[in-house]
């Protein structure tokens, strides 16, 4: 059997932090209100001239060095944003051009915060099919890029980061292990549902309006798709693998919001201990909140070598999905 085991990770945030008394002083909000309804302190805001691919690249080096590999042992990079230096080429492949790997390929996933989760599936079944050893996968945005600054019920909520992961091919010798015992990815469960496209989208792009468009968002609809959805495909995965709740050391959730992480946790009925929580310091940074969270957990020494991690997150789409995995 080949599993995508997980040897390094690593994380980049923008230096310039910014507080929610700093917004207040643009926008008719308070800290109050937002750290009430959302969670959220600070926030990353990248610099001028600052791109989603400068991100991914500061993320992917600390991810390799994490993982002692050297980018040229790399056979393929996904990137997960939506919010690509250009729109084309590929993001990914601006960071291939960095690490100096020409020749593998190198692509991005599209499914806005739930893009990591969906990278995470398409590497493992690039290992799982024999066609990718080592695999670099990265979440990365810049969604200050696209958000309306008037807009108090959407600015305040978003910042900009980056996170990777290494995978690598194992295969495990016949008389070991059961593989629910074994470290590595153990499945991937991913949904869309794009009826619901109203409730959270960009209102440009280069088919419809030639224009970038700022995010618009109908924020209770959100919530109430949310924690269904996620609490549905968390039980999904542990049913997969026949596991119960009990079975998870660390839920790493998507860094919406944390009522939206609170109520996931109490449907599942896990403690607060075992959920990961950066939404307070980064907001809601889309496609790079899953690997940042689930980075600041391992260098934190949180999240040990075997424990059972669950991944989930859902974004605009609707898209949604979790990641099943033993340290």
């Amino acid at each position: 059997m080949i599993k995508s085991v997980f040897i390094g990770c690593g994380a980049y945030l923008p230096e310039r932090s910014v507080s929610n008394d700093e917004l207040a002083a643009k926008v008719d909000t308070s800290d109050d209100w937002i750290v009430a309804r959302t969670g959220i302190s600070n926030r990353h805001i990248a610099a001028d001239g600052e791109m989603t691919s400068d991100l991914a690249f500061a993320a992917a080096v600390e991810a390799l060095a994490s993982a002692g590999m050297a980018a040229g042992e790399l056979d393929l990079i996904v990137l997960a944003t939506a919010t690509p230096d250009e729109t084309f080429p590929a993001t990914a492949t601006q960071v291939q051009a960095r690490l100096g790997v020409a020749g593998i390929p190198a692509f991005d996933v599209q499914a806005v915060c739930s893009g990591f989760v969906y990278a995470l599936a398409v590497a493992d079944n690039f290992i799982k099919a024999g066609q990718a050893r080592n695999v670099l996968v990265i979440g990365a945005e810049t969604f200050s890029r696209i958000l309306d600054w008037e807009d108090r019920t959407t600015c305040v909520l978003f910042g900009d980061g980056a996170g990777a992961v290494v995978l690598r091919a194992e295969t495990s010798p016949s008389g070991t292990s059961p593989a629910s015992d074994q470290r590595g990815i153990m499945s991937t469960h991913l949904h869309a549902d794009g009826r619901h496209h109203d409730m959270l989208y960009v209102d440009g792009g280069p088919s419809s309006t030639g224009t970038a468009g700022f995010l618009r968002m109908r924020g209770r609809e959100v919530f109430r798709h949310a924690v269904s959805n996620l609490t549905s495909v968390v039980a999904e995965a542990l049913a997969a693998n026949d596991l119960s709740p009990d079975a998870i050391d660390w839920l790493v959730p998507h860094q919406a919001n944390k009522r939206i992480i609170d109520h996931t946790a109490r449907k599942l009925k896990l403690p607060s201990e075992k959920v990961i929580l950066t939404v307070a310091e980064h907001g809601n940074t889309s496609a790079a909140s899953v690997p940042l969270a689930l980075n600041e957990a391992v260098t934190d020494g949180r999240i040990k070598q075997g424990d059972v991690i669950l991944m989930e997150a859902m974004g605009g789409g609707f898209t949604w999905g979790a990641v099943l995995a033993r340290w």
